[in-house]
């Protein structure tokens, strides 16, 4: 399975005599499984036409207009930032280049390559001439030490006669180029293990005990270990958000349910990350019949359910142990005192209440937390924080296990 399986791609095309290989591209990425918006530069539209990008495609093409109201469902450049996964600049001129490399935001295209989180790649394309001069080449090593990648360029005949480097590279390598970006090894091999979701505690037949809990953060960071080369294993309870790929996914309802779920899977795990927002406590007693409103009021006796970020802590061969604290207040004291207590390797906490962050959310902001350092992840789509957040527990898996492996040796 391709990498790019579901993954939402923006390819941006500019004004180069090479535009007319960007609906090759589109294509071989919807092949590949993606689903692609494609926008243009102004200059763009004088290679090619946003009809035959509309066509391969499936949807409207997002033009140079900043303010363009006519635009499929209003969709704005901090609503395409946001929905990317990746942004691809196929052409890229030495002109947008420029540009990039200076930050500035005249259209479109470049305002949302400045407003992304996502990864962005340039796929160069000009005058062999042009990429050898030191403006250009300083320009790409600025986008670079950005974090941006550069595909290419390609090297042969050109349009204008001459021969040399400046072709952007084929429809194919770019795609290929593209699923290196999501197919890190950082965990390749690795045995992960993450819970998400809410859970539900059954009161009778209809009515349940539950939490706010979407499932989208701990599906985002089951995607993001897979990305990773982890095998994942995802411990759901009940939500509404698709199973991510290459994930073997166990859905269970309540605590007890996921209790044992982990429990039986902890053994072969080695890194486990539990992000669901498991009920502390479930009803005392099951009601076999709905229970009637009879009188105006009802007590309901709760008991305690497993503690499974302990457990699992506590389990004969602990797996490296990442917990995550939902929090209204004091956010730092009250994540290192869950850190501490449950004798966990590390906790990522969010403060939760607002409206636009956290739980039912698509964005989150995190603080993580270890027994030597505290370090915040800014706001961003779950998505590119749960990325974020397997990087700092690969950096951290690996350091431990380095300095198991040497006390071991020098036994």
């Amino acid at each position: 399975m391709s990498s790019l399986s579901q993954k939402r791609i923006i390819v941006g095309v500019t004004g180069g005599i090479a535009a007319y290989k960007s609906p090759d591209l589109v294509r071989r990425l919807r092949d590949a499984g993606a689903t692609v918006r494609v926008v243009m530069t102004a200059n763009a539209e004088q290679f090619i036409t946003p009809l035959t990008l509309q066509a391969v495609s499936d949807h409207s093409v997002h033009r140079s207009n900043l303010l363009d109201a006519d635009a499929e469902s209003a969709m704005s450049h901090i609503q395409l930032a946001r929905w990317a996964d990746a942004v691809l600049i196929a052409p890229a001129t030495a002109d947008f280049i420029a540009r990039m490399a200076h930050g500035l935001a005249d259209d479109l295209l470049s305002t949302l390559c400045l407003a992304t989180e996502a990864r962005v790649a340039v796929a160069p394309s000009m005058n062999q001439r042009m990429w050898q001069h030191a403006a250009t080449r300083e320009n790409v090593a600025v986008l670079a030490k950005r974090g941006v990648s550069v595909f290419g360029p390609a090297s042969g005949s050109q349009a204008c006669g001459e021969t040399g480097p400046g072709r952007m590279p084929e429809p194919t390598e770019l795609v290929e180029s593209l699923s290196a970006l999501f197919g890190s090894q950082a965990l390749g091999g690795v045995k992960v293990l993450v819970t998400a979701g809410p859970t539900q505690e059954a009161i009778d037949p209809v009515r349940n005990i539950t939490n706010r809990s979407s499932g989208k953060m701990g599906y985002a960071v089951a995607r993001a270990a897979a990305e990773a080369g982890a095998d994942v294993v995802l411990v759901s309870g009940p939500t509404h958000v698709p199973y991510p790929e290459k994930v073997r996914v166990i859905p269970v309802i309540s605590a007890l349910h996921m209790h044992q779920a982990v429990m039986t899977e902890v053994a072969n795990t080695d890194i486990f990350i539990g992000v669901a927002a498991v009920a502390d406590y479930r009803p005392a007693e099951f009601h076999q019949q709905k229970i009637k409103k009879t009188n105006d009021q009802l007590t309901i006796k709760l008991v305690k359910n497993p503690d499974i970020l302990t457990a699992v802590a506590k389990s004969v061969k602990p797996p490296f142990t990442v917990g995550f604290a939902a929090e209204t207040e004091n956010l730092e004291a009250h994540a290192r005192e869950k850190l501490m207590r449950k004798g966990i390797d590390m906790i990522a906490a969010n403060r939760v209440g607002d409206a636009d962050v956290g739980l039912e959310s698509d964005e989150n902001e995190l603080l993580i937390l270890d027994r030597m350092d505290t370090k915040r992840l800014p706001r961003s789509s779950k998505r590119q924080l749960a990325r974020n957040l397997i990087e700092e527990i690969a950096t951290r898996y690996c350091a431990k296990s380095t300095s198991k492996n040497i006390r071991r040796a020098h036994r």
